[in-house]
């Protein structure tokens, strides 16, 4: 059972050194309480205190990883019920669905679509993170013949669902160096799969119809020592797994309840045979709160804006995207090439490149450092603004690539213009450039055919 904030400072150093980054020792602890940091924040406490707050110190959602390798993925260690109090954490894990009575033509092309799937955006790679097997045939041989096949294709993590334990717990034995996650456990044979759990270290899933179900059965692996859990709460219809997974959260961060702590996995697959409307039903559990979304297809109109709308819900509201602050070569500008200027935050840079190489110009792209923020926010916040502007391309090198000093600026801070030719000296000319990024491949063939 978690402990109170007061309980917690009982077993702290009580130094208020402040080293943790709070004013007080009272003050870590209530935080430390609230899963809201670590416990090895506090550089002083003891080894028997460490050992007394490893439950208090644990996140209210543990954390799970699933696979292993470089294809693995984590889900969990959230601690807050609404990104805007602090973050999440852990990005939502996709996995596509693979029927054991499919033909070998069909699992083959769904393995590659699999695969294929790898978009850049912003400078991150989005991709499908796991394939779900399912022994629909209630085969045990069909199964362990199309796992093995799906393996052979593929490095992605691999979740394993049948009714049968005797099949999973061979599944288990057999890829246990793929750790894959073993769906699931329940009530009636929960000794079996603590001993898989056990035998192999694969994580488990639980699955329960009711939360008491589900509690009786983590609290039984808990006490064998065993929290790489998932829970599934057995629904399969879109409103009851809905409420399912908001009760689930909100018995983890408010109730502290441990036993209904831990990530979940949910099966929009199963929920509907539309897939604009599985899309639909999968983007609400993006937010709320499916650790693991199971979805029939790896269409790229389905999936890609699942995984586009994943990225932006799990990116840091503190910590802004952003690139390096440096001169960027587009084409492979030479001495009379155009010379923009924009921001570091990542959504600007991948836009405005991206739009420049459209133009078939060659450019050059200076990307100052703002912390990350848009041009307008940072022209707000005065950290683009001419004086920091004008030291940052002085000081950048640029002048010493191009013979005709040129800069061309955003067009929504067009009202610097004159400011920032003064502020630049040394010859510079500031040229307002479009508002809209969309008008920059014709405002950049026009500009180069006037030079």
């Amino acid at each position: 059972m978690a402990l109170s904030g007061l309980e917690i400072f009982k077993k702290l150093p009580k130094t208020n050194c402040k080293d943790c980054g709070f004013p007080t020792c009272l003050a870590f602890a209530m935080q430390l309480a609230a899963g809201k940091v670590e416990l090895e924040k506090c550089p002083h406490i003891s080894e028997e205190a460490k050992e007394a707050l490893s439950e208090a110190s644990q996140p209210p959602v543990l954390k799970v990883e699933v696979g292993a390798g470089e294809d693995s993925f984590v889900v969990g260690e959230e601690t807050v019920l609404f990104r805007h109090d602090r973050t999440f954490v852990n990005q939502n894990a996709f996995a596509v669905t693979i029927n054991d009575d499919m033909s070998g033509d069909k699992i083959e092309e769904v393995v590659k679509k699999v695969n294929s799937i790898a978009y850049e955006r912003v400078g991150q790679i989005l991709k499908v993170d796991a394939i779900c097997i399912k022994n629909k045939s209630g085969n045990k041989e069909k199964f362990m013949e199309v796992a093995e096949k799906v393996a052979a294709l593929t490095k992605k993590p691999l979740i394993l669902s049948s009714d049968d334990p005797q099949t999973l717990k061979s599944a288990a034995e057999t890829f246990r160096e793929r750790k894959p996650l073993i769906h699931a456990a329940s009530s009636d044979n929960v000794d079996l799969f603590i001993e898989i759990c056990k035998e192999t270290g694969c994580p488990i899933a639980v699955r329960g119809k009711t939360f008491e179900d589900v509690m009786e059965v983590t609290g039984k692996m808990r006490d064998a020592g065993i929290k790489n859990i998932v829970i599934d709460l057995g629904a399969r219809n879109f409103k009851d797994d809905f409420y399912n997974q908001v009760i689930l959260r909100m018995a983890a961060i408010k109730q502290k309840n441990r036993l209904l702590g831990y990530p979940t996995i949910v099966f929009p697959d199963e929920m509907t045979d539309d897939p604009l409307k599985e899309a639909l039903i999968a983007s609400v559990f993006v937010a709320k709160y499916g650790s693991i979304i199971v979805l029939s297809n790896a269409d790229y109109q389905n999936i890609y804006p699942l995984l586009v709308y994943r990225q932006n819900i799990y990116t840091d509201p503190r910590r802004p995207m952003q690139v390096e602050q440096k001169i960027y070569e587009i084409g492979n500008p030479d001495e009379n090439s155009p010379v923009l200027i924009t921001t570091n935050f990542s959504l600007t840079y991948f836009i405005i490149s991206g739009e420049v190489e459209n133009s078939k110009v060659p450019s050059w792209l200076l990307v100052m450092d703002v912390e990350g923020q848009s041009v307008l926010t940072a022209w707000a916040a005065g950290k683009f603004v001419p004086e920091l502007i004008a030291r940052f391309v002085n000081q950048s090198g640029i002048a010493d690539k191009v013979k005709k000093k040129e800069l061309v600026i955003p067009g929504y801070v067009a009202q610097i213009q004159g400011e920032l030719e003064d502020e630049l000296g040394g010859g510079w000319k500031v040229v307002v450039g479009p508002r809209e990024a969309s008008e920059v491949p014709k405002f950049l063939r026009e500009y180069a055919g006037k030079k």
